[in-house]
């Protein structure tokens, strides 16, 4: 092929034009480029993108071709099976390369390693590059050569480690002189439309590069300075809020990195504070390192005595849950929070996840399906990461036996009700005392805060100490 025979770069969740190496690679070798994003469905099988995810992701490549065609270059849009359509554009192309960043999970190493063949018997060269990580997968080890499984000493060691360094945001990069045809984004029908359930998603959310950056610059200059001392209230609002951004790709976890560190070295941040923050994002990372050592995670618990754990199939308490109407108010304005915004403050995603399983004693992958559909952010290392941690059966997990009481941790998390009365607000005139446990209110409170139990809102679907020791009597029947 003629030296100037284009590039296409293969867009996942990668969806950025600051520090992407795939696409600065193509930048940098003097072709002309395209972008090709594909929405497969077929190879991702039980995990192909959930209905947040895909509101999310037709805002966030709206944002993404408006950015390429600005700089000069075009987003190519194709649906299917990415192991045939990503070699047949290419030949449309006429591409002589082909660039993405690498992707860590069993079966999209499956499919990448498909694709680069497929491409290489056409004679096309590809590059692929560490573009989604600080670290890839397994170059952080222990001194035997294993993977870590506990978070501490993981932590511990990618400390010692030098972050890459950032690499410049793509200004400028001319597409073919002739493209192949695109879908049209609205064809996918991403959007919810009856009823269109996204509705507060618009309020709450700017997908994009853009956005995300403007989201974390205002996080860096405000809640950045107490984020350790307020991460665990809900009610406070202090997270940066970019999971769904690191997600999808519009943030770089290597400019997050670089950005926090060089507001702590100045002095703007706190060092305890700012390294909370950035030891939430090593958490991904160890994340992602046990899901690639461990595919079968996904729907068998790492801890194999789990297997054998009784689970129930209460479809009244799994609808409840889902709908926020257990009677638990810091488990309902979490499950209200996440319907209504495709999110869940940390700390109440672990109170919730905790309800599910025990309490209702309901099996950790049913809820973790209903978050994978749920969640904007829905990470396939994350959320199968944390349902493990949650329910007692993963690495470094939260242990079986510790079992959260939902009136202590709101309480606890939520002690002027804020959180709660925000997203239950049947619950807003209640005096704090009785907020998270509105059932031991006397008659004459309830009425004058006009609640009526089983009416305005549900009396408790369970009762949590009789559902804690029956919780416990199935753990210990799994021990022996």
């Amino acid at each position: 092929m003629p030296d100037t025979a284009p590039a296409l770069v293969w867009l996942r969740n990668d969806l950025r034009l600051e520090d992407n190496p795939a696409l600065r690679a193509a930048a940098d070798s003097d072709r002309p480029a395209a972008c090709l994003y594909v929405l497969d469905d077929v190879t991702p099988g039980d995990w192909a993108m959930g209905g947040a995810q895909r509101w999310w992701l037709h805002k966030s490549l709206e944002a993404l071709a408006a950015e390429l065609d600005r700089i000069g270059s075009a987003l190519i849009l194709r649906r299917g099976d990415s192991r045939g359509v990503v070699p047949s554009v290419a030949q449309e192309v006429g591409a002589d390369l082909v660039t993405w960043n690498r992707r860590y999970i069993g079966w999209q190493k499956e499919v990448d390693d498909d694709v680069a063949h497929a491409l290489q018997e056409q004679e096309i060269e590809v590059r692929t590059f560490r573009g989604t990580v600080l670290f890839e997968p397994g170059e952080i080890r222990t001194g035997s050569g294993n993977i870590y499984k506990v978070f501490g000493p993981y932590w511990r060691k990618l400390r010692e480690r030098e972050v890459p360094e950032k690499l410049a945001k793509v200004q400028k990069l001319d597409a073919p002189a002739k493209l192949p045809s695109s879908d049209h984004l609205g064809d996918w029908n991403l959007l919810p439309t009856q009823p269109n359930w996204a509705g507060a998603f618009e309020e709450t959310w700017e997908p994009g590069e853009r956005g995300g950056r403007a989201r974390w610059l205002s996080w860096l200059k405000s809640n950045a300075t107490s984020y350790d001392e307020d991460r665990n209230f809900p009610g406070r609002d202090a997270s940066s809020r970019q999971s769904p951004h690191l997600h999808f790709g519009e943030t770089s976890p290597v400019v997050a990195w670089h950005d926090l560190r060089e507001r702590i070295e100045d002095g703007d941040v706190p060092e305890d504070q700012g390294e909370s923050w950035l030891s939430e994002l090593a958490w991904r990372e160890f994340h992602h390192q046990l899901l690639c050592a461990h595919p079968e995670m996904f729907d068998k618990p790492l801890d194999a005595k789990f297997e054998r754990f009784e689970w129930d199939t209460d479809d009244d308490a799994y609808r409840a849950w889902t709908k926020g109407q257990t009677g638990y108010p810091i488990v309902d304005a979490g499950m209200r929070q996440l319907w209504q915004t495709g999110w869940m403050h940390n700390r109440v995603r672990m109170i919730t996840g905790s309800f599910f399983v025990k309490d209702l004693l309901l099996d950790w992958r049913r809820g973790m399906a209903w978050f994978w559909d749920c969640l904007v952010d829905a990470d396939p290392a994350n959320n199968t990461a944390q349902w493990q941690w949650i329910a007692g059966c993963g690495a470094d997990a939260s242990p079986f036996f510790r079992v959260f009481n939902p009136v202590g941790q709101g309480e606890r998390f939520d002690p002027e009700g804020a959180y709660v009365k925000r997203w239950c607000p049947e619950l807003k005139d209640l005096p704090k005392k009785h907020v998270h446990a509105p059932w031991d209110a006397l008659a004459d409170v309830l009425k004058k805060a006009g609640v009526v139990l089983g009416k305005d809102y549900p009396e408790p679907i369970v009762e949590h100490a009789a559902r804690r020791d029956e919780a416990l009597a199935r753990y210990k029947a799994i021990k022996t």
